[in-house]
């Protein structure tokens, strides 16, 4: 059987943060909601049904949880390059995004949000 990347999708992850520059960012922590796309080869993990072959999600998404309430951020860029970077650290990482979403952010938007992607050359 051929296959191709399994993709993995953490979607709307919320967590709280001290995110912006402006003072009342720097002292209130504010809500954030995170989805992540990783894929990986997993013909291995398919094949032999071993959750050694496989990537593990769990430990991905609590090493993001862990940096993101323990940090202090100004720039949204500098949370998503963060989120990216843990989320593609693994080497069987072909292709991650991460997308981080500011609720609130904006008078008169739902949201404001920023994406960045990883490619593996």
């Amino acid at each position: 059987m051929t296959t191709s990347n399994a993709i993995i999708k953490i979607t709307n992850l919320r967590l709280r943060t001290f995110i912006g520059f402006n003072l009342e960012e720097r002292q209130k922590m504010q809500d954030v909601e995170i989805n992540i796309e990783i894929h990986y080869p997993a013909q291995n993990a398919i094949r032999e049904d071993n959750v050694e072959e496989a990537l593990n999600y769990k430990k991905i998404t609590k090493a993001v949880i862990q940096h993101v309430e323990e940090g202090r951020f100004l720039l949204l860029e500098k949370l998503v390059s963060d989120i990216l970077d843990i989320s593609s650290d693994h080497p069987w990482v072909q292709f991650a995004r991460v997308t981080v979403d500011k609720p609130h952010a904006l008078r008169f938007a739902d949201s404001v949000s920023l994406s960045l992607e990883y490619h593996r050359d």
